[in-house]
């Protein structure tokens, strides 16, 4: 996959690395990034020697068919570990037993604070759980990494990528085994997580949002149901408007061709009293 996918990405899109100094040759440690495009998983691998594994959720290995079987195969080949999230509370804990024991093989371990890619390019805070309880248990450093305009090349919901250069910042490692040993302190959790989201601000020159990148998806998926709801309710009342405006058209059509006929019936009766009147011989 080095030679295959990472060599065509590094010939094609070309993206330039600073920090790859602060990467170590050899043990374990943790590459926390921002999270902005499907690609990020697969444009940090490409530029280092070293292979890094990340996880996604198991539906890439397990969907049936053709397909489903060269995703998984895919997936398998770049390092990606499966977890299932059918469960949150289930799947944070697969998260922090696999990069457990990634790290414990002594090799390198990625993963993405915010939890979820940035739906509109912003860095937001980073989720408390893995990240923290990973670096913690290990005693590995973290590595705090931004990616840069890769939700340029690939958004969210588009297949075909934009070429163009994207790029990676390595920021200098940081160490937290002054904490080892209250990995279930939630505010040391809350105090590490913040502390290497606020490196990544630095690397990325993001503008930094103090809430989860997943609820604002939330508010997001919710302002466009309503902003439709409220589409379909204007077009409702459009088309009784028309409806009702093309009712008393309607009923004025027919007083007006009412009034029509009687202007008809009298003009009718008005011209036959004239010519009756023509034929008496008095003229009356």
């Amino acid at each position: 996959m080095k030679v295959t996918v990472g060599g065509s990405l590094k010939l094609a899109f070309r993206p330039w690395v600073e920090g790859l100094e602060h990467i170590p040759a050899e043990g374990p440690a943790i590459l926390a990034s921002n999270h902005l495009s499907f690609s990020d998983s697969f444009f940090l691998p490409a530029v280092l020697d070293r292979k890094v594994t990340f996880i996604a959720k198991a539906e890439y290995f397990n969907t049936p068919g053709v397909k489903g079987r060269l995703t998984a195969a895919f997936f398998k080949g770049v390092g990606q570990l499966p977890v299932d999230r059918s469960g949150a509370r289930g799947a944070g804990e697969a998260a922090i037993k696999s990069g457990i024991e990634v790290l414990e093989r002594g090799e390198l371990f990625g993963i993405y604070p915010e939890g979820t890619r940035s739906p509109d390019g912003r860095l937001y805070r980073g989720k408390p759980g893995g990240l923290a309880r990973v670096a913690l248990a290990t005693g590995a450093p973290v590595i705090p990494v931004a990616m840069i305009d890769t939700e340029k090349i690939q958004p969210p919901g588009k297949v075909m990528p934009k070429l163009m250069r994207p790029g990676i910042r390595i920021g200098e490692p940081l160490d937290f085994t002054r904490y080892q040993g209250m990995e279930h302190d939630r505010f040391v959790l809350r105090a590490v997580t913040d502390e290497v989201m606020y490196e990544i601000m630095k690397l990325s020159g993001q503008e930094y949002v103090d809430m989860y990148a997943t609820a604002m998806k939330r508010q997001i998926a919710e302002a466009a149901k309503a902003e439709k709801e409220a589409g379909k309710a204007a077009k409702a009342a459009l088309a009784q408007a028309e409806k009702e405006q093309a009712a008393k058209e309607k009923e004025q059509a027919a007083k007006e061709k009412e009034q029509a006929a009687g202007e008809k019936e009298q003009a009718a009766g008005e011209q036959a009293e004239r010519d009756r009147s023509a034929e008496r011989p008095d003229g009356r």
